[in-house]
């Protein structure tokens, strides 16, 4: 597998070996050994699978308490994948990054603790898959606005399909403000 370190500490973009024949491909998706040694140690406990239509927007989501990092894939489609550094303490606080993921490539991407996270489906339909490190705790989760003018975030859409958390997103000013930076 490739390995590359994106420009936001942590952010892990991952490549898996993908070997064609005339029957179609096969790849390994995961596996703790080689994660590991990449710098992915997370234990994982739930795998997700959502599958949202052209135009979607989800996020910017994360979970407050213990947090949750994420390794994200495409099964269907194409996605443009969006991390934003909420970690107070670090140097690119507020700043984020994109790449997009797309079920030709199977390219991953690796979102540590401490990264709020959202996507928008480039494609007519996208299946998106991603483990987490902590069960989802309703009572945990949170949304920062995926519009937020302070983040700045360029999405590809300009009027994305919302659902009514994500239209109701904190704004990072709040957000700083609560985390006291």
């Amino acid at each position: 597998m490739e390995v590359t370190q994106l420009d936001l500490q942590g952010l892990v973009l991952i490549r898996p070996r993908v070997f064609n024949d005339t029957r179609g491909w096969f790849l390994e998706s995961y596996n703790a050994a080689r994660y590991a040694e990449a710098g992915v140690v997370d234990r994982f406990v739930q795998d997700n699978h959502s599958r949202s239509a052209q135009g979607t927007l989800r996020g910017l989501h994360y979970q407050e308490h213990p947090g949750q990092s994420k390794l994200v894939s495409v099964a269907v489609g194409r996605i443009l994948d969006v991390a934003v550094d909420i970690r107070p303490a670090s140097p690119t606080f507020g700043k984020w990054t994109s790449v997009e993921l797309d079920a030709d490539t199977h390219a991953q991407l690796y979102i540590p603790i401490g990264f709020a996270h959202g996507f928008c489906v480039l494609s007519d339909v996208a299946e998106v898959m991603y483990k987490v490190s902590s069960l989802f705790d309703a009572g945990q989760e949170r949304t920062l606005s995926w519009d937020d003018p302070e983040i700045g975030v360029v999405w590809p859409v300009e009027s994305p399909v919302l659902s009514a958390r994500d239209c109701q997103g904190e704004s990072f000013a709040a957000y700083r403000q609560r985390v006291k930076t």
